[in-house]
């Protein structure tokens, strides 16, 4: 009787001790999203409480995108313009943002960027909050978001998913007055405990 004992209590102390015991964090994540007309690829997203997460975002479509995440459509003048619940600021987390330049050949050899390039430059700084001139032009699009140009440069956003970040969300692209989001760039996030 004593052995039968022993040995359940063996078999219960490592139970009771990984039950007990604080869980490892999640692993980091790094992940690229593309974007193109009309669509996030990949699309569906699935985050971890305690996750580090960097998201490094291209554009190899032909129109500037966005990508913010939240719930709840808002719609202005009949059209979406971004989402009534945002995720980052319902959190209280300010994602770090960054640009990697990345060197474009141009036809002619030219090493000068051309003006397009060199006012994509002017709001690659980290700028990851629509400025005002865009606001006027979306009709009250507000809430966190990374506007991404044309060019070959990926923008980078890193971040520490926290628990009041847990549950559903949707992600989306309102340009052009909510045609790039009902065109079908919209994509799903869900954060798990």
């Amino acid at each position: 009787m004593r052995k039968t004992g022993w040995i359940i209590l063996w078999a219960v102390i490592p139970l009771v001790l990984v039950a007990c015991g604080s869980q490892a964090p999640p692993e980091p994540l790094e992940l690229t999203i593309d974007m193109s007309e009309y669509a996030y690829e990949p699309a569906d997203l699935e985050f971890q409480v305690g996750q580090e997460v960097t998201l490094h975002l291209t554009n190899s479509g032909a129109l500037e995108h966005e990508i913010m995440f939240g719930r709840e459509v808002m719609m202005t003048e009949g059209r979406p313009s971004g989402f009534n619940v945002d995720m980052f600021e319902s959190a209280g987390v300010e994602p770090v943002v960054s640009v990697e330049k990345m060197e474009e050949e141009h036809a002619e050899g030219d090493e000068h960027m051309d003006d397009e390039h060199a006012e994509d430059e002017e709001h690659a700084e980290g700028d990851e909050h629509m400025d005002e001139e865009h606001a006027e032009d979306e009709h009250a699009h507000s809430g966190f978001m990374v506007m991404v140009p044309v060019s070959h440069d990926v923008y980078s956003m890193s971040f520490t998913v926290t628990e009041e970040m847990a549950g559903e969300w949707e992600i989306g692209c309102f340009l052009l007055d909510g045609v790039h989001y009902e065109s079908g760039m919209a994509g799903s996030l869900t954060v798990k405990q």
